[in-house]
C-alpha cells in the first residue's frame, strides 16, 4: 500500500473527460462532441504555426508581449491587464489557487462547466453546486448561495452545456448583490459566437470593479483548442497575481504565433461565425420537426433532449449515432442524463446527423 500523503481534495476530484474521437472498426467518423470550430483554424495561423517551429529551440515570449497586444487593440482593452494562459482552464486553476484554500466555498451552476469543481477541489475548497432556472444560470440562485465562505463564483457565458446565456443586466445585478471579498469570474469561452444585442463577455464588469475577472480561449471559434490557448482580462491587481503564479514559460512560441495570425484573418473568422449561425438555426429546425426538445443555444452547439421512452432515450439514440460513426457527447456527468450535446459541423456533416436522428426517431 503507497504511504505516500494525498492532499486532501485531490482523491475527491472526477477526472474531467473529454468528448470521444474514435469509434472502433470506423475508418470515417464524424466528430460532434468537443464544440471544435467546425472550419479548424485559419491557414494563416497554420502557417504562422509551420515558420514558428524553426525556432522551437528557444524559449518563447514569457509575457506573450506581442499576443496580449493584438488583444488589446483587437478588444479595446489595456494589455497589461491581459494574462495568457495555456487554455483558459489554466487560468481557472490559477485563480482557485490565489484565491480559494481549505474552508472555503466555490460557487457554480447547477449545468456548469465541469473544470470548475475540479479546480475547486485542486485546493481543498468546496464546489457548491447552484441551481439553475429553465436550464440558465439564475441570478437570485446565486446570491441566495453566497455565504461567508464564499471566495469564487465561475460562471460560463454562454454556458457549456447548456447554451444558454445571461444578459449584461443581469450580470451587473449580480455584481451589484456580491460581497465584495467574492470573485466573479465569467468564462467567455463561446463569446464569440453570440450575436444577441443584450450580450457581453463582462468586460464593463471588469472595468467597474476590482473582483471580476473575463476569461477567454483560442480552442472555440478560432479552431486552435490542439496548442491550448487562452487568456484573461482581470483588475490590475488581479493580474500581478496570476503572473506571480504562472509558469514563466506558460504558453509555446507555437501558440503565440498561431494567436496572433488567427487574430488578423478576420475574413476567416466572419465566415465561422456566419457558417455557424445557419446551421445551428437549420439543425434545430430539423431536430424539432422530428420530435426532438431542442433549447434556444448561441454557442457552437446544441443541447437535444430526448424521450425517456425505452429504445428512444439519449442512451439508444448515442449507440445508434455511433454505428453510423456519428460521435455526439453524454451529458450524464452534467447532470443531464437524456441529453446529447452536439457541436455545429459543416452541411455535409450536419446532414449526416439529421438524416441518422430522423432514422432513429422514425
Amino acid at each position: 500500500m503507497c504511504a505516500l500523503r494525498l492532499k486532501p481534495g485531490i482523491g475527491d476530484i472526477s477526472p474531467y473527460v473529454g468528448g470521444e474521437s474514435g469509434i472502433a472498426g470506423v475508418d470515417r467518423i464524424i466528430k460532434l462532441s468537443s464544440n471544435e470550430s467546425a472550419l479548424g483554424p485559419s491557414p494563416k495561423a497554420t502557417a504562422a504555426m509551420e515558420a514558428a517551429l524553426a525556432d522551437t529551440f528557444r524559449y518563447p515570449d514569457g509575457g506573450c508581449t506581442d499576443l496580449r497586444a493584438a488583444l488589446g487593440n483587437e478588444h479595446g482593452l489595456d494589455p497589461a491587464q491581459i494574462v495568457c494562459g495555456a487554455g483558459s482552464d489554466e487560468i481557472f486553476s490559477f485563480l482557485s489557487r490565489a484565491y480559494a484554500e481549505a474552508g472555503d466555498e466555490v460557487l457554480y451552476n447547477e449545468h456548469g462547466f465541469l473544470m470548475f469543481p475540479i479546480v475547486t477541489r485542486l485546493v481543498d475548497a468546496t464546489p457548491v453546486k447552484v441551481a439553475e432556472k429553465d436550464l440558465c444560470a439564475d441570478v437570485d440562485a446565486f446570491l441566495a448561495a453566497v455565504t461567508d465562505k464564499t471566495k469564487i463564483l465561475f460562471l460560463a457565458n454562454p454556458n457549456n452545456p447548456t447554451g444558454s446565456y445571461l444578459p449584461l443586466s443581469e450580470l451587473q445585478r449580480l455584481r451589484a448583490g456580491l460581497p465584495d471579498h467574492v470573485l466573479l469570474v465569467l468564462d467567455g469561452a463561446y463569446a464569440e459566437f453570440v450575436t444577441a444585442d443584450d450580450y457581453s463577455p463582462g468586460v464593463e464588469l471588469v472595468d467597474a470593479g476590482d473582483n471580476v475577472v473575463m476569461t477567454r480561449t483560442f480552442s472555440k471559434i478560432y479552431g486552435l483548442g490542439g496548442v491550448r490557448l487562452g487568456w484573461s482580462y482581470c483588475p490590475p491587481e488581479v493580474a500581478d497575481v496570476l503572473n506571480r503564479i504562472r509558469n514563466p514559460f506558460n504558453v509555446s512560441a507555437i501558440a503565440q504565433a498561431a494567436g496572433l495570425a488567427a487574430l488578423k484573418d478576420t475574413t476567416f473568422i466572419a465566415k465561422a461565425l456566419a457558417d455557424n449561425e445557419t446551421l445551428r438555426a437549420w439543425a434545430t429546425e430539423k431536430l424539432t420537426a422530428i420530435g426532438l426538445t431542442v433549447p434556444p443555444s448561441v454557442a457552437n452547439f446544441v443541447l437535444v433532449r430526448f424521450p425517456y421512452e425505452e429504445g428512444k432515450n439519449a442512451e439508444a439514440a448515442d449507440a445508434f449515432l455511433k454505428s453510423k460513426g456519428i460521435i455526439v457527447r453524454r451529458m450524464g456527468g452534467y447532470g443531464l442524463p437524456n441529453s446529447l450535446r452536439i457541436s455545429i459541423g459543416v452541411q455535409d456533416e450536419m446532414t449526416a446527423l439529421v438524416d441518422a436522428l430522423s432514422e432513429f426517431m422514425g
